[in-house]
């Protein structure tokens, strides 16, 4: 009797989860792949027919959604080392700050939790052609740039923006990991005179290598949903150079209304994750192998 009324209360707790999830998560999942075999037409359902892979192979003929997966790739190639290396390095001074250690951790941290929106408007001015940064730039004797206004320039100048607004999080998990390492193992390589290089090679990457491959992971996966920078920033602009895969499907699906289409291009992308997601497991699952002959090595 006891069992079953602890069952019962835990589908009470977990019923309704399970139908939010199902109405929010698995159901639009399940429409997204019907949608993307069909010409779905959001003005005109009525007139919806199967077309197989027609929207697959469309997909990958159309420039625009050629050129805006390029971007992306581009986008991820500049953002995942700078914030990624960025974070670490962060972790590593703070880390070693003996004062003020939470007046840091709060000043890089307050990007992250501010809207995305918010923060793009802001860099907006910084890049403008009489923003802050052409000031600073006029006062060392160099010419203004055109940032955002440059197809060449407009790209890597989000991808700035982005990581100064993220590092914040993957420094505080950089942080938590190097906090955690045992102090016995620098005490060790002090015995041998190890250098601050040493110690870092041979200890501190080591020890971090499996949040180096979640904070790879997560940078990339979050790179590769990047629609708020250019929406704000650029519009996609100029000359299409910061369009990118989720602003197309955007823009597919709620500015042209081909949902089938635009479907199409959402379970393209779903796959890219996917590919993440898969490698991120590999990664994890041949460093736990590591580390288990590592400890008994220790040991011996």
């Amino acid at each position: 009797m006891k069992k079953k009324t602890e069952s019962i209360l835990g589908m009470a707790f977990f019923g309704p989860a399970l139908v939010l999830l199902t109405l929010f998560l698995f159901v639009p999942m399940v429409l997204t792949l019907i949608f993307s075999f069909t010409d779905f037409f959001a003005l005109n359902p009525g007139l919806t027919h199967f077309v197989g892979l027609d929207n697959y192979f469309q997909v990958f003929k159309d420039e625009d959604f050629r050129q805006a997966f390029g971007n992306t790739v581009k986008f991820v190639l500049i953002i995942v080392p700078l914030q990624g290396l960025g974070a670490l390095g962060l972790a590593l001074l703070i880390n070693r700050v003996t004062r003020c250690k939470t007046y840091f951790k709060v000043a890089f941290f307050i990007p992250v939790v501010m809207s995305l929106a918010v923060v793009s408007t802001l860099w907006v001015q910084i890049y403008s052609p009489e923003g802050i940064l052409n000031s600073l730039l006029a006062g060392l004797g160099i010419d203004a740039k055109p940032f955002i206004h440059s197809s060449a320039q407009a790209l890597p100048s989000i991808a700035i923006m982005s990581a100064w607004q993220g590092v914040g999080y993957q420094m505080i998990i950089f942080l938590g990991g190097l906090q955690a390492i045992n102090p016995a193992l620098y005490e060790a390589a002090e015995m041998d005179h190890a250098s601050g290089w040493q110690k870092f090679r041979d200890i501190t990457l080591p020890e971090l290598k499996p949040l180096c491959v979640f904070v790879f992971i997560t940078i990339t996966i979050g790179a590769f949903r990047m629609l708020v920078q250019p929406m704000v920033m650029t519009g996609g602009g100029p000359s299409h150079s910061t369009y990118t895969m989720v602003y197309d499907i955007y823009e597919t699906g709620t500015v042209n209304w081909e949902i089938g289409l635009a479907s199409t291009m959402a379970i393209v992308f779903a796959f890219f994750v996917m590919i993440l997601t898969v490698i991120q497991t590999i990664l994890t699952r041949d460093k736990e192998g590591k580390k288990h002959v590592y400890k008994k090595a220790k040991k011996n």
